[in-house]
């Protein structure tokens, strides 16, 4: 045979061997992509499937989430926003309402990152809008964040369809801000009217309980003008108060900090739960509000629907 003929032959072997050997690695690499793909989507399958949502998911509804006290910048802070991400992708809430200890301790610029930006990192790429309120460990300086969506005002309204909700604060319920809320109020067409503010004016834990001076100055005004729910924090628990004078209350204050069996037995309370952090989500349906209390680790607490009590009159 030729040597020229031999060499030929033996390139193109060397080279079929090279091509053999390269699909058998590239394809080895592709199912192991492939592979690690689908693994990954079985885990995250699996972990969806073992949440229990009891709300609706009807077409066209309002969906949100609650939490409060939440910015310690803890582990279990992060745990919670976690359980958050988990539920929104099988409840697709459109925006946050904060109940108000928004920062413990200082409120430099990294803290802000620590306590809120980096822990909620995955619903603000998400463009879930964060809608906040002043608590008592809070410095007005956080009406200027630009997450906290408060505008540089420390109370403010704005309306989601046919829900109005008013952030109030409840640090200083002074008089230029009651005349306020009673203008916005009385010419307020909504069928749903939602406050939301730190302290709260019913509650049976230990911590803190009802603040009665508070009440005294708001619940006349929330009667007189048709609100529909009070939404509070403060008190490291979750509480669904017993309706009083028409209005639904919830305490929603362990979204970061938790009392353990701070709830004391009472008439005012429907439910609590003081043995873990949590959350809640809200599904508004025409003349029904569904919710769900929901804990650090997943598990529902609490969950019912509220009927709106000004469309029954």
């Amino acid at each position: 045979m030729p040597a020229e003929r031999s060499d030929k032959i033996v390139m193109k072997r060397f080279m079929f061997s090279v091509f053999i050997v390269a699909a058998i690695i590239f394809g080895s690499l592709t199912n192991t992509s492939y592979s690690q793909v689908a693994n990954g989507s079985k885990v995250a399958a699996r972990a969806n499937s073992s949440l229990k949502l009891t709300l609706p998911l009807k077409e066209g509804s309002l969906r949100f989430a609650v939490m409060g006290d939440t910015g310690s910048g803890t582990d279990k802070q992060r745990q919670v926003a976690d359980t958050m991400v988990r539920y929104r992708s099988v409840f697709p809430f459109e925006f946050v309402l904060m109940m108000g200890d928004n920062l413990y301790g200082s409120e430099s610029a990294s803290d802000f990152e620590t306590k809120f930006s980096d822990v909620y990192k995955v619903l603000l790429n998400d463009n879930v809008k964060f809608y906040a309120t002043l608590g008592n460990h809070d410095l007005p300086l956080q009406t200027n964040y630009q997450y906290f969506n408060m505008n540089g005002k420390e109370y403010y309204r704005f309306k989601k369809g046919n829900v109005a909700f008013y952030s109030l604060n409840s640090n200083y319920m002074d008089k230029k801000q009651l005349a306020w809320l009673e203008s916005e109020l009385a010419k307020d067409t909504s069928d749903w009217k939602i406050c939301f503010f730190h302290h709260p004016p019913y509650s049976s834990a230990k911590g803190h309980g009802s603040d009665g001076q508070l009440r005294e100055i708001v619940e006349p005004i929330f009667v007189k003008y048709g609100v529909n729910v009070v939404l509070t924090g403060h008190d490291h628990v979750y509480e669904r108060i017993k309706p009083q004078k028409g209005i639904y209350y919830f305490v929603s204050g362990a979204g970061g900090r938790l009392r353990e069996n701070d709830v004391q037995t009472s008439p005012l309370v429907e439910k609590s739960f003081d043995r873990d952090m949590h959350f809640m989500l809200f599904e508004v349906v025409g003349s029904q509000m569904y919710f769900q209390a929901i804990s650090r680790t997943g598990e529902t607490v609490d969950s019912g629907v509220l009927v709106n009590q000004r469309k029954q009159k």
